[in-house]
């Protein structure tokens, strides 16, 4: 009888290199908040700035209304009235002393930076824009008038038959109350856009559908 010989073992596979650990990903950043863009903001108040501050140059050095004090245009309606404000609107906080002069700089310069960023991170709207160009523009150009004359020049003055109105304004302060009625009333962020709906697709379009009729 012949000997079987055993058989020869199987070779040994060969050894996989162990995975790698994967590095947790890092979290991804959060998207940056939407910001508002302030190119309108910009256009609207250095458009009242420049017609504040030009009316104010000729009521004051072309026509001299410093020196003769009234001038008639549609009276009653409407008058040149020269006042120079030490205060803020109608003479409050109205001071001789030169301290309060830089206390109301410094706090119309605050509001103007307060009001920028405030509208700048809220993602404004349209009418939010042009309401904060509005009371920067006349903030700066009241404050442009306190470090130039130390007053601010009042010279429009609104008056009906039978009444006199005893206090002047300027283009400044026009926009800075409507700038701030408008802060207040119209909401800042603007409206979510609903996303477009699908039109739904019938029944007899469907290809797969083996109801159609056939030419």
């Amino acid at each position: 009888m012949q000997q079987e010989l055993p058989l020869d073992p199987p070779p040994p596979a060969p050894s996989r290199p162990a995975p790698k650990a994967r590095r947790p990903r890092a979290p991804k950043k959060p998207a940056p908040p939407p910001r508002t863009d302030m190119r309108l903001v910009i256009w609207i108040a250095t458009t009242i700035f420049v017609v504040d501050q030009v009316l104010k140059y000729w009521v004051v050095h072309v026509l001299q209304l410093d020196r003769l004090r009234e001038i008639d245009v549609l009276p009653p309606w409407l008058n040149l009235r020269m006042a120079w404000n030490q205060g803020v609107n109608f003479g409050l906080m109205a001071s001789d002393t030169d301290v309060m002069r830089w206390v109301l700089i410094a706090v119309a310069l605050a509001i103007v930076v307060w009001v920028w960023i405030w509208i700048w991170r809220a993602d404004a709207g349209k009418l939010a824009r042009i309401a904060a160009g509005l009371l920067i523009g006349g903030a700066l150009g009241n404050v442009i008038d306190r470090l130039l004359y130390g007053a601010v020049a009042d010279f429009l003055n609104m008056s009906l038959p039978g009444w006199q109105n005893p206090y002047s304004f300027n283009v400044a302060d026009i926009a800075i109350f409507a700038g701030a009625i408008g802060l207040v009333l119209v909401p800042q962020k603007k409206d979510p856009v609903a996303p477009a709906r699908k039109p739904r697709a019938k029944a007899s379009d469907n290809p797969r559908d083996g109801t159609g009729k056939s030419g």
